[in-house]
């Protein structure tokens, strides 16, 4: 995994929810960013999640509040 690379949980430290989850991605995609995925297994999720450069992220919840 890259350096620096964040789920949507591990940044806002709370799900984020499909909805939110599906901007971030469209988001990315509109600006050429490759997210890359994990696979988790916890108690309240079991499938992939999407990780984002941080400073993207930084960047994409700075300028949609």
């Amino acid at each position: 995994m890259t350096e620096n690379r964040l789920s949507l949980f591990d940044y806002l430290g709370k799900a984020a929810g499909m909805e939110l989850g599906e901007k971030v991605f469209k988001a990315s995609a509109a600006m050429n960013i490759q997210p890359e995925s994990r696979n988790i297994d916890i108690k309240t999720y079991c499938g992939k999640v999407m990780l984002y450069p941080k400073d993207f992220l930084e960047m994409y919840f700075k300028y949609t509040k």
